[in-house]
């Protein structure tokens, strides 16, 4: 099934979005965990590069949370880093005064890279993430999307409060429905939905479907450009499905988030919709075998 219009729609109106300016950090829309990777320790979200890197050692590792340590913070918290567990890289930046040669020179202020190892929540024992405290919501079924997505046969479980694609277990996770919350944006039930099929596009991805991801280029610019792959086709079937009778601000934000990884060449947009566009009718194609073997 073919859906040019709506496709070609929905690229424009993120594009225009972009181009006219629009700000803002996208709200996660479930009562969770942040979206972004953060230390267990600090609390504070990572920034930069290793954004992309952890979601990609998230990924790849097949770990359920983005929470992350070094060691020895680790073991302030009173956990333990399990024997032979493999841990990540990640880089900081501190700065330093250097002095100035003569009394007629300002003093310079440099940066130097420092580097740290941390591991995932997963690969410790002994700490528990603090339970969350929410009004449980109701998500509305939208027989459409539910169709869309269950005739693919990709298994989606609710076990973890974070949305991923497990590609080694070739499985999707969803934080429970009950957890998720109206924005701005959406409704409850459009952010559930919306949320659901950006990892459903993202599983369009595996060697067993259309083979779009390949695990060895797992670097940022890769990894930046499936999310723009992702968060496009999205979009595209949230109007498809009626989910969204207009392309809301979230999506645009994201994509010029990931966009800024790819050094903002607007080219990036196209390509990644060209990708968006197969993965959606590679989604419908199972309706249209399924009304063939009626």
């Amino acid at each position: 099934m073919k859906h040019v219009d709506i496709y070609q729609t929905v690229t424009n109106t993120i594009i225009e979005a972009i181009e006219n300016g629009i700000e803002g950090k996208c709200e996660l829309p479930w009562h969770g965990m942040s979206a972004l990777p953060f230390n267990a320790k600090t609390q504070n979200p990572y920034n930069g590069i290793n954004i992309p890197q952890l979601w990609a050692c998230q990924m790849i590792g097949g770990h359920s949370k983005g929470v992350w340590a070094t060691y020895r913070q680790w073991a302030e918290l009173g956990a333990q880093v399990k024997k032979g567990s493999k841990g990540v890289s990640v880089v900081f930046w501190k700065q330093y005064e250097q002095e100035a040669d003569n009394e007629n020179d300002e003093a310079n202020i440099r940066m130097f890279a420092r580097y740290s190892t941390v591991f995932n929540i997963d690969q410790v024992e002994g700490y528990t993430l603090p339970a969350l405290d929410f009004e449980p919501a109701e998500i509305k079924p939208n027989e459409l999307a539910d169709s869309l997505i269950n005739a693919t046969g990709i298994k989606i479980v609710h076990i973890h409060p974070s949305a991923y694609y497990d590609m080694v277990q070739d499985k999707i996770n969803m934080p429970c429905p009950e957890s998720f919350k109206g924005s701005k944006d959406g409704s409850v039930s459009d952010n559930y939905y919306s949320v659901l099929l950006h990892e459903t596009i993202h599983a369009t991805g595996h060697k067993s479907r259309l083979d779009r991801i390949n695990l060895s280029k797992f670097g940022s610019p890769d990894y930046a450009f499936e999310e723009l792959v992702a968060e496009l086709g999205s979009a595209m079937c949230c109007a498809i499905t009626g989910i969204e009778t207009t392309v809301r601000e979230d999506h645009s934000k994201y994509i010029k988030n990931w966009l800024h990884a790819l050094k903002g060449d607007k080219k990036f947009i196209f390509a990644a919709s060209s990708h968006a566009q197969k993965a959606v009718d590679y989604l419908y194609s199972f309706q249209e075998k399924q009304k063939e073997a009626a």
